[in-house]
């Protein structure tokens, strides 16, 4: 059962851009764990709809709508019928990843188009809805990669470190509207099905080099990097805007 949220969001309205599964649907629930009503996308049927499902059994409106995120007018489309059945946006999450490690024209191509056109493109599609938003805000899931080089995930830490840059752009740009803008970059995060779960059994060694990395000597929670989100959508970081919070146990203290 989930806890009560010590947020209270009633009245706002959430949009996840990658919201179906690990730290999107964490938030996703957070959200309408706190009032808000919220609405997902992305490309896996199942999951959407399971998602979907868990949001709108918390009582609040849920909408969910499958698109790719690496097509503009898809994304037009979906933030355009969420606006609708929402009445409306006051908080944007752009959480969507290619995850393009290898450094490829494909590696490149998937991190350049999906962890940073797609939040441009969601960002100037709900624009409109957000100017209307008397608590408007955009929040873009980054990661502790963009801050450090890295041999491993050199386009995946570039494209991060871009939506970075683009956070602090953006936040300036926005604010003539009272619009805020920030990011979150998490460390190592693990959860069923996902990277850090599967690395577990596929890259042992890997998997213990990076807990070994961790001061807090375990990997995070959807539910951790989600309990941030809550707290930079709300009035309580109403004049916080332009920054990356990193939400790491200290990972990134250690390199």
């Amino acid at each position: 059962m989930t806890s009560p949220s010590p947020f209270d969001l009633h009245g706002y309205r959430v949009i996840v851009a990658g919201g179906s599964k690990g730290i999107g649907r964490g938030m996703a629930l957070a959200f309408a764990a706190a009032g808000a009503a919220v609405s997902i996308c992305a490309r896996g049927q199942a999951a959407l709809e399971e998602t979907g499902a868990a949001i709108a059994a918390h009582g609040v409106p849920a909408h969910w709508q499958s698109c790719d995120l690496g097509d503009a007018a898809a994304i037009d489309a979906y933030i355009a019928h969420a606006a609708q059945s929402l009445g409306g946006i006051d908080v944007l999450i752009n959480n969507a990843s290619g995850f393009g490690f290898e450094d490829s024209e494909e590696g490149w191509a998937a991190g350049i188009t999906i962890d940073l056109l797609a939040a441009v493109r969601a960002s100037r599609a709900a624009l409109p809805h957000l100017q209307a938003s008397p608590h408007a805000s955009i929040l873009h899931i980054s990661s502790i990669a963009a801050f450090y080089p890295n041999t491993h995930n050199g386009p995946y830490a570039a494209v991060k470190a871009a939506l970075n840059h683009y956070t602090t752009s953006q936040a300036l740009d926005l604010s003539r509207h009272r619009i805020r803008v920030n990011a979150i970059a998490p460390g190592s995060i693990e959860f069923p099905g996902g990277l850090w779960e599967r690395r577990k059994h596929e890259t042992p060694e890997l998997y213990q080099r990076t807990l070994g990395k961790i001061p807090f000597g375990r990997f995070g929670t959807p539910e951790e990097i989600a309990h941030t989100a809550l707290f930079l959508a709300s009035p309580w970081a109403g004049w916080i805007t332009g920054q990356t919070l990193c939400v790491d146990g200290g990972q990134l203290l250690s390199g």
